[in-house]
């Protein structure tokens, strides 16, 4: 008989996901700025980055599941119903942190490289140079 899943529906995962994304959005990092000739203390709040990783954290902080191996590398087809929002949960990070990045709320040097996106820059010599520079998706296709 098959071990009973800690988190027993895809449908289940997906509702923990939304609860995390919904603490992070609820409980954002703070700066802390020290403004004007007093230097009187200024908080912040910025907005947290969406992580897979992260929400394997949540989950194990609010004793879940410790992490979702089973879970994403499917094992011998044990969690094949949780192919799909694994991936659709996978997705929602990786859109959160690029369209974070692109508008200057993320460090764009540190999004592309978790998201394995990588500026390339290619010179070529022939009389003159030229200069050529696009992003590049390291595991994917080119953009």
């Amino acid at each position: 008989m098959p071990k009973p899943k800690l988190i027993p529906t895809p449908e289940m995962l997906w509702g923990l996901f939304k609860d995390y994304v919904a603490h992070e959005t609820a409980h954002p990092m703070t700066k802390v700025e020290y403004v004007g000739k007093d230097g009187e203390t200024k908080h912040t709040p910025l907005e947290t980055p969406i992580t897979f990783m992260g929400f394997e954290c949540w989950l194990a902080d609010n004793d879940y599941i410790q992490d979702l191996g089973h879970y994403s590398a499917n094992t011998d087809g044990a969690y094949d119903e949780y192919r799909t929002i694994i991936t659709r949960i996978g997705n929602n990070c990786y859109v959160h942190n690029f369209k974070g990045a692109a508008v200057g709320l993320f460090n764009a040097n540190l999004i592309a490289r978790k998201l394995g996106i990588s500026e390339k820059t290619q010179t070529e010599l022939s009389g003159k140079i030229e200069t050529i520079t696009g992003m590049r998706i390291i595991n994917g296709t080119d953009v």
